[in-house]
């Protein structure tokens, strides 16, 4: 029997603040150590970049921010935005059927400066 998956989102970051851009830095999407924790999202993860200031969107994929609050764009990347643009950040994660029930997304809500200011989670049958 053929077990089917649905692409379902993991965890999302809410309007957080750019705070650094470099172009000439290795591309990816830096997350502050603290951000990292309170979403579950992990270093070398595949990450969609929607950015509220512009409508734009991108896909890149995660590295480990040295400071608390902490996102940058690098790289190719680093064209998407511009520092003081709201971006959400969104990763996604393959679930088999049988385990949709079982599946919380890990929602993180910041204030103007990056700081969390709550948690929850979703589910795709609530």
């Amino acid at each position: 029997m053929l077990m089917t998956t649905k692409i379902l989102l993991s965890a999302k970051i809410h309007r957080v603040t750019v705070t650094h851009c470099d172009l000439n830095y290795e591309g990816s999407c830096g997350i502050g150590p603290d951000l990292l924790k309170a979403s579950g999202i992990m270093p070398c993860e595949r990450v969609s970049v929607l950015n509220v200031s512009t409508g734009g969107r991108l896909e890149t994929y995660v590295i480990r921010g040295k400071k608390k609050g902490e996102v940058s764009l690098n790289g190719a990347a680093a064209r998407h935005a511009t520092v003081g643009d709201k971006v959400i950040i969104v990763a996604y994660s393959l679930v088999p059927e049988n385990e949709i029930a079982k599946h919380k997304a890990r929602i993180v809500m910041v204030d103007g400066k990056n700081r969390v200011i709550s948690r929850h989670t979703n589910s795709p049958l609530d």
